[in-house]
């Protein structure tokens, strides 16, 4: 369970009462996640029941990046994005420092949202989900907070160097020679000119909530920050448009997927055409913190690490020539 930092009934209590969105009636625990502490929590004011997601978080995250993080939800729950608010105290503040026996931490109340993440998502899903990434480009247009991609380019440089391809290659034998491609093409072809703006950077399945075939939230924004939406769109893409393991391209996925987004936000010619490498970077990236983790996770750590080969075997789809057309670039 993702839950690292134990709360007694009285502390909770405490720490719902400063929200001031009723009396706790239940906290539970949430399995999902792996880098901060989240319950869920029923409160109860005049008779009425409301749900909140608490978060306390762990090391992993800058409490420095927390207002960016925080006032981005408000921002796109105000246009009308289907994101979560977050709850303020009675001093106005989007999260308050909680003293713990590890250190003092930060958490933040955020609002419940209903809906489900699909594990088999359908071209109808893929569609809502790129609409609604497109929502939030769009939607933070001019939301005034900048925060730079601290998972960019150079940062998997630096995670795949420290794995070193002797370990590259304890994963798989062929792993410290893929990657060794990979970077020096990314370094090449990277664009740099192309429309940029607050992207999510994660939206992964299980940071969408759906109702049917309808978005009712995007979660997690812990990984946003200011880089380019047509970045965001190929992240998106790996995420929803394989097998779990890699081992499919859906291409029904794909055609909905990109179909929904630029319906709401055209992507513009030069978008198009550097999906396929954007694509490979985002296999990459995700690929890069995967492989750190799988070599660096203690054997008793409370999370399983995943398995990086999976956007191994997506970066050797979106690299074969023959695939560069579902882009329709």
């Amino acid at each position: 369970m993702a839950v690292y930092t134990r709360l007694g009934a009285e502390e909770m209590a405490g720490i719902i009462a400063a929200f001031d969105v009723g009396t706790l009636v239940s906290a539970k625990g949430i399995a999902e996640g792996v880098s901060n502490s989240n319950w869920l929590i029923e409160t109860q004011a005049d008779g009425t029941s409301r749900r909140f997601i608490l978060t306390m978080y762990e090391s992993r995250t800058d409490i420095a990046d927390l207002p960016f993080f925080l006032d981005l939800l408000d921002h796109l729950a105000a246009k009308g994005a289907p994101v979560p608010r977050t709850m303020h105290d009675a001093d106005g503040a989007s999260h308050r420092l909680h003293r713990t026996p590890e250190g003092t931490k930060a958490l933040a109340l955020i609002e419940f949202l209903p809906g489900v993440s699909v594990s088999e998502p359908t071209p109808a899903q893929a569609r809502a989900v790129g609409g609604a990434l497109a929502q939030i480009h769009l939607a933070a247009a001019d939301f005034p907070a900048s925060r730079p991609n601290t998972l960019a380019l150079a940062d998997w440089h630096k995670l795949l160097s420290d794995c070193g391809r002797e370990g590259l290659e304890s994963i798989h034998p062929e792993l410290g020679g893929i990657v060794e491609r990979e970077l020096a093409l990314l370094a090449a072809r990277w664009p740099t000119d192309l429309p940029r703006g607050v992207i999510h950077a994660d939206l992964f399945p299980d940071n969408v909530l759906m109702l049917g075939d309808a978005v009712t939230g995007l979660i997690d924004f812990y990984f946003a920050c200011t880089d380019l939406f047509a970045y965001d769109v190929a992240v998106t893409h790996s995420a929803w448009c394989f097998s779990p393991d890699g081992t499919r391209f859906l291409p029904a996925l794909s055609d909905a997927l990109l179909a929904g987004y630029t319906a709401v936000r055209p992507l513009g010619e030069r978008e198009r055409a550097a999906l396929p490498v954007l694509a490979r970077g985002a296999a990459v990236r995700f690929l890069a913190t995967r492989a750190y983790d799988w070599l660096n996770t203690p054997a008793d750590a409370l999370v399983t690490p995943k398995d990086p080969m999976a956007f191994a075997r997506r970066l050797e789809f979106y690299a074969d020539p023959a695939n560069q057309e579902i882009f329709g670039s």
